[in-house]
């Protein structure tokens, strides 16, 4: 029996021990951001979901089990995204102003302290010198997920995207020992991105609705056709949803839309076309941009949309909330 005691007390030892050197930790403080919640997600990680941090009294702290180097990513209450670069066993602590949150630092690891290095450095810079930034940080860092990151958002997922550009430093990146697979698949999903663009087609797609039924090209087949991507937690894509809702009832059948929901959680989703009375159909797989749909629209931000005219042709993409209605009725008079 004490044989069996001790056995099973080590053995406790040593699940405790391996859960804390699993476990990545973020702390922080805020300055003029006492009372408040943000909230934080695994980018292209499935089962992590997106979890909730709570600011008291200017200061949080947060806790997750990491199987490997993971980038994260936080959401802030004014929908501005920054990442933070997860390994297990390891801390990192955030110092930030709210009213200048471009300007955070993130100390602990190498990586988070060159994100911060890299933000500080461009924050005043226009697009091409903050581009040659990016080109020196991929060359002296191929490996670092910092790379990674910053050729994604500013050269992929930005309002005017250099493609070409992305797929050579991606290459750089590759030979440098970074995530090969994961950055074959960028460069082949660049490929994808090229025929999302304004005059392309639609791409013929497959997806099933937040009620299992099936939508596809087909269900797009009105004088104007919108896919519209939003958030629960975003403020402006729910107010565009509303728009188009507005739209919808006036314009009938000649107005076709598909929302792509970005919660991780469904019943999110559901919870808020119910209360916004919302009837089209909603594509919500919980993988956020990760999902399907998202990847092949090319969906890299909240409130991303895509407006087709009735032959499926793209004429117009990430339309303002506030422009949404004159484009619409612009399209509908031709």
């Amino acid at each position: 029996m004490r044989q069996f005691i001790t056995l099973f007390m080590l053995t406790l030892m040593v699940v405790a021990c391996d859960s804390e050197s699993s476990k990545f930790k973020l702390k922080g403080r805020f300055r003029n951001f006492n009372q408040g919640e943000f909230y934080i997600y695994a980018e292209g990680a499935q089962g992590y979901g997106m979890d909730t941090i709570k600011v008291a009294d200017g200061r949080f702290s947060y806790s997750k089990e990491v199987k490997m180097p993971t980038t994260m990513v936080m959401v802030f209450p004014n929908f501005s995204t920054q990442p933070v670069f997860a390994i297990p066993g390891k801390e990192v602590e955030m110092k930030v102003d709210a009213s200048h949150l471009k300007e955070m630092e993130i100390t602990g690891t190498e990586d988070n302290e060159l994100m911060t290095l890299f933000r500080k450095r461009t924050a005043e810079m226009t697009p091409p010198e903050r581009n040659r930034e990016i080109e020196k940080v991929v060359k002296e860092h191929p490996s670092s997920p910092v790379a990674l990151w910053i050729v994604e958002r500013w050269m992929i997922k930005d309002q005017t995207p250099d493609y070409a550009t992305a797929a050579r430093l991606m290459n750089i990146m590759i030979k440098g020992g970074n995530n090969e697979t994961q950055l074959k698949k960028n460069i082949k999903a660049i490929n994808e991105l090229k025929k999302i663009e304004k005059g392309q087609l639609l791409p013929n797609f497959s997806a099933k609705d937040i009620n299992g039924k099936k939508v596809n090209r087909k269900t797009l087949s009105a004088k104007v056709n919108i896919v519209a991507a939003w958030a629960s937690w975003n403020y402006n894509s729910r107010d565009a949803q509303r728009r188009l809702n507005k739209l919808k009832k006036q314009m009938g059948d000649t107005l076709a839309i598909i929302g792509i929901c970005l919660d991780a959680n469904k019943e999110e989703c559901l919870k808020w076309m119910r209360r916004d009375s919302v009837k089209w159909p909603q594509v919500c797989d919980g993988k956020m941009w990760q999902g399907q749909l998202a990847t092949q629209m090319a969906v890299h931000t909240v409130g991303a949309n895509i407006i087709a005219d009735s032959k499926g042709k793209i004429v117009a993409r990430d339309v303002a909330p506030q422009d949404l209605e004159k484009k619409i009725k612009e399209l509908l008079r031709k």
